[in-house]
């Protein structure tokens, strides 16, 4: 019924992300439909993040790390905002399409629809079980109307009236976006989940990098689900059947013997971080736990979808993200 796209702002939350800043912004600027304004939300960077995101149209907003959480670094950055709807990117992933923000957005012009999230995909360095899980969680098609809280703020957009009647959750530890989609569904919205809004988010994390994520991440879904738990039989029994799904997965990819030894200990501190992150009893119940944790169907990660819009070609971009300021 032809509904309005939304005029947008774009908040980024960044600390030292001097390699991948640049690759963003020029990736936001190419788009379709250009934002009213940009606003990155800087934690105390120690690098050059902001003395290149400075070389771009960007509102710079200085959260020291001491204050950090990301609920705080959101609506910090959200309260700048001028936008119908507010654009939520990491600074370490960025747009594969030129019209990723116009696709992004495009759903909210239905008053009923709070919240909508992307398509994400790792790059080359990603691990394979990352590769996975983004698969699984971020498939090729979407849904229009979604009613389950499971949503994702590395690649996300919010109607800006819904947030300054609720704004993000500044005392959880992760999920603040899981925890806003819970209220923003309580209260008869729902969320869309757009295939063709899609970035490369590139994550090459140390095993103590992926323990911290998951036990971070672990906790604030026990805040949410305050029924939950994650028995040591839960860790067991996830992290073999994980492991053996991306064994099998590797193995018809033709690249078992380079992953392997890479998909025992990413999924060890997986599962390992959510069990400390949990309490030690209880069920394992809900829809969430489903998503976040249970093994994907069989097959071997998706490529890009075919689409009929040519992608973005960041060597001819003249981003600066490998670029110290002199």
């Amino acid at each position: 019924m032809g509904k309005a796209t939304p005029s947008v702002s774009v908040v980024i939350r960044s600390f030292n992300e001097e390699e991948h800043i640049g690759r963003l912004l020029s990736g936001i600027l190419q788009q379709s439909l250009r934002p009213k304004d940009i606003i990155l939300v800087d934690s105390g960077s120690t690098d050059a993040t902001v003395s290149i995101a400075e070389r771009y149209p960007v509102t710079v907003v200085h959260l020291p790390p001491d204050e950090f959480t990301f609920g705080r670094s959101l609506n910090e950055g959200c309260a700048h905002a001028r936008g119908d709807a507010i654009a939520i990117a990491s600074a370490h992933v960025y747009p594969v399409y030129p019209d990723w923000l116009s696709e992004l957005v495009s759903p909210l012009g239905d008053p009923g629809i709070a919240l909508t999230y992307g398509r994400q995909r790792g790059d080359g360095p990603t691990r394979f079980s990352e590769h996975r899980i983004f698969a699984k969680w971020f498939p090729a098609s979407s849904n229009g109307r979604q009613t389950s809280p499971f949503c994702n703020n590395a690649n996300a957009a919010v109607r800006r009236d819904l947030w300054a009647r609720h704004p993000y959750d500044e005392d959880l530890p992760g999920l603040e976006d899981v925890a806003w989609a819970t209220w923003a569904l309580a209260a008869g919205y729902a969320l869309a989940y757009v295939a063709e809004a899609e970035v490369i988010h590139v994550h090459k994390e140390t095993p103590g990098q992926v323990f911290n994520r998951y036990r971070r991440e672990a906790m604030a879904l026990r805040r949410l689900r305050q029924l939950e738990r994650f028995h040591l039989g839960d860790l067991v029994r996830l992290y073999l059947s994980n492991s053996w799904s991306d064994f099998a997965a590797a193995r018809r990819a033709g690249v078992l013997g380079a992953s392997a030894w890479e998909i025992l200990w990413f999924r060890w501190m997986q599962f390992w971080g959510t069990y400390r992150g949990f309490s030690l009893s209880g069920p394992l119940t809900s829809e969430l736990k489903h998503t976040f944790y249970y093994p994907a169907e069989a097959g071997h990660p998706s490529g890009p979808r075919a689409r009929g819009v040519a992608a973005i070609d960041y060597r001819s971009a003249g981003h600066e993200s490998q670029r110290r300021p002199r």
